[in-house]
C-alpha cells in the first residue's frame, strides 16, 4: 500500500506543478471559453486543468512502470491494457481541450467518448464479462458483443456523470478524491480477501493515482478557482474511474472474498455489491445524471444538451453559497463511500446501516436548511405590525419569482 501511495504522491506533485504552468499559459494567451448563461463564475477562467491532470496521470504511471512491484500490471501479458488506457485517455483529453476552447457540439463529444470506450474494451480487453446474480457469481454475459455494448455504455455513463456535476469550484476534484480513495481501499481489501499473491493491481493503481492527480489540482481549483479542469479533466476522471472499476470487478471472484477479520463477504452485502460499489460511491453524480437525462428527454431535447438545472445549480438557487454547496456534495459522497466500505470491515452490518442512516440524515438537514431559514424570514415579514416595503421584502427574500438568487446590487436598490 505504501508504494502505491508514493506513486499517488508523485502524481499529485506533478499535477500541482503543471496546474500552475497551465494557469499561467492560459492567462498569457487567453485560452478560455466565453462565459455561458449556465456558468456560475463571472470572470473568464482558463479551462486547461485537464492537461495538467493528464500529465500527472502519465507521471504516476511512468514511475509505477519502473517499480518491480507493478510488474504484474505493466508486463506479463498486460501491455495491451496499458496502451489502450493511454490511447483512450489521450483521445479524451485532446477532445476535451478542443471542447473547452471551441465548445464542440454534443454529437462530436459523444462519438469521441464512444471511441475512447471502444479502445478500452476492444483493444485493451477491459470488458464486463460476468455479472453477480443472487448468491452466485460468474453468470456470463450472453455474447462478446453484449459484453462490449455493456462496457461501452458503462464507460460513457460514468464519464458523463463526472462531467455533469462539474459546475462549482473544486466540486469534481473533491468528489473524485473521496470516491477514488474509497475505491482504492475497497479494491485493496478485495485483493487481500481473495487470497491474491500480490496486492498490486490495475484497479488500485488507477484509483490511487487519480486521487493524487485530483489532490494536486485542487489548490488551483478551490473557491475562488484560478483554473477549471474543463471537460478534459472531468471526462478523464470518469474514464479512469470506470476503467479501475471494470478491472477490479472482472478479476475478483466475490464467492472467495473474505474480510481481513475472517468474515465472509456475504455477511456484509449482497453479492452484487461488488459491481454496484463504484455506482454507490458515485451516488450523487448518478442522481444528477439520471435527473438530467429524464428532464431533457421529457423536454424533447438531447440528453447531452446543457442546461442550468443540475443539482449544484438547485443548491445555489435554494440559498447555499458556492462553497457550502461544494461541501454538501463532499459530505454526501463521504457518507455513502465510508458507509459502503463499512459493510466489508465491521463485523456487524447494523453499524454500517446506522452510520449511513445518521450521516444521510445530517446531510439532508444541511441541504434543506436554507428552505427553513427562508420560511422563518417570510413569517417575520408577514407578522410585522407595519406592512413591509418592497425593498424590505427583497432583502428578506433574496429570490426572484424564477427561484434564482437576486444580484446584490438589485437587493440594495
Amino acid at each position: 500500500m505504501i508504494v502505491t501511495l508514493l506513486v499517488a504522491l508523485v502524481a499529485a506533485v506533478v499535477s500541482l506543478l503543471m496546474s500552475i504552468v497551465m494557469w499561467k499559459v492560459g492567462l498569457r494567451y487567453g485560452l478560455h471559453a466565453e462565459i455561458r448563461e449556465r456558468d456560475v463564475h463571472t470572470r473568464p477562467t482558463p479551462r486547461l486543468g485537464g492537461v495538467a491532470m493528464y500529465t500527472g496521470l502519465l507521471a504516476g504511471l511512468l514511475v509505477a512502470s519502473q517499480l518491480p512491484y507493478f510488474r504484474i500490471v505493466f508486463f506479463e501479458g498486460n501491455q495491451a491494457q496499458i496502451i489502450a488506457i493511454l490511447c483512450a485517455a489521450t483521445l479524451i483529453v485532446v477532445m476535451g481541450v478542443l471542447d473547452d476552447i471551441f465548445d464542440l457540439d454534443w454529437t462530436t463529444k459523444l462519438i469521441g467518448q464512444l471511441l475512447a470506450a471502444g479502445i478500452l474494451a476492444w483493444l485493451g480487453g477491459l470488458q464486463i464479462t460476468q455479472l453477480p446474480i443472487g448468491d452466485r457469481w460468474g453468470v456470463v454475459i450472453g455474447s462478446s458483443w453484449s459484453s462490449l455494448a455493456l462496457t461501452l455504455v458503462t464507460v460513457v455513463v460514468v464519464m458523463n456523470m463526472m462531467n455533469f456535476i462539474d459546475g462549482l469550484d473544486g466540486l469534481v476534484a473533491g468528489v473524485a478524491i473521496i470516491a477514488n480513495g474509497a475505491f482504492f481501499l475497497y479494491s485493496y481489501m478485495a485483493l487481500q480477501g481473495s487470497g491474491a499473491t500480490s496486492y498490486f493491481s490495475l484497479g488500485t493503481l488507477l484509483s490511487a493515482t487519480m486521487a493524487g492527480v485530483c489532490l494536486g489540482f485542487l489548490p488551483l481549483n478551490w473557491h475562488p478557482a484560478k483554473m477549471f479542469m474543463g471537460d478534459a479533466g472531468s471526462l478523464l476522471v470518469g474514464l479512469m474511474m470506470a476503467t479501475a472499476s471494470i478491472s477490479v470487478v472482472s478479476s475478483i471472484d466475490p464467492n472467495t472474498f473474505t474480510t481481513p477479520q475472517g468474515y465472509s463477504r456475504a455477511q456484509y452485502a449482497p453479492s452484487f455489491m461488488l459491481l454496484l460499489l463504484p455506482v454507490v460511491i458515485l451516488a450523487v453524480p448518478v442522481l444528477d445524471f439520471s435527473l438530467a437525462v429524464v428532464r431533457r428527454i421529457a423536454a424533447g431535447k438531447s440528453p447531452f444538451s446543457a442546461d442550468r438545472k443540475h443539482l449544484h445549480h438547485r443548491l445555489l438557487d435554494m440559498g447555499h453559497s458556492r462553497l457550502h454547496a461544494t461541501l454538501i456534495f463532499y459530505a454526501w459522497t463521504a457518507v455513502i463511500s465510508v458507509g459502503s466500505l463499512l459493510f466489508f470491515v465491521v463485523p456487524d452490518p447494523a453499524i454500517a446501516w446506522w452510520f449511513m442512516g445518521g450521516g444521510l440524515f445530517v446531510c439532508a438537514a444541511a441541504t434543506l436548511a436554507p428552505l427553513s431559514h427562508r420560511k422563518r424570514r417570510e413569517y417575520a415579514v408577514q407578522t410585522k405590525p407595519v406592512a413591509a416595503t418592497t425593498a424590505e421584502i427583497a432583502v428578506l427574500d433574496p429570490l426572484d419569482r424564477a427561484g434564482k438568487p437576486v444580484a446584490r446590487a438589485e437587493r440594495s436598490a
